[in-house]
């Protein structure tokens, strides 16, 4: 009865975590980083509740498979955060470098353009 009871709550504690996963994704998209990585770094203690739970815990074969398959759902979520994040971190790279590009440009050759007059004077 009681392994029942620590099933349950081993369940509700990866159900949490799927739940987390899920809105660390919004957070991702709208680019709302810190409040990502706090909720990340909240996680990781019941991430270390729920290794020792399992470890201790003596699970049946339908359990198991339960068991496996919210793991599995996890996993995927967060791999598809993690890949969020790598293409997020390219684009901002590619803008970065782009960035920079343009301001060499302009040091380059010393390019300011309110010294510059216009091809074209309309007032004259």
């Amino acid at each position: 009865m009681q392994d029942e009871k620590q099933f349950e709550q081993l369940m509700l504690q990866y159900n949490q975590l799927k739940n987390g996963a899920e809105d660390i994704k919004r957070m991702i998209e709208h680019e709302d980083f810190d409040s990502a990585i706090s909720m990340i770094n909240m996680r990781e203690e019941i991430f270390r509740n729920c290794k020792c739970m399992r470890k201790y815990l003596e699970l049946t074969p339908v359990q198991t498979k339960e068991l496996d398959n919210i793991l599995e759902e996890l996993r995927v979520l967060e791999m598809n955060n993690i890949n969020l994040l790598s293409k997020n971190i390219s684009m901002v790279k590619q803008e970065l470098r782009k960035s920079n590009q343009n301001t060499k440009f302009v040091n380059a050759y010393d390019y300011n353009e309110n010294q510059r007059g216009s091809i074209i004077n309309v007032e004259e």
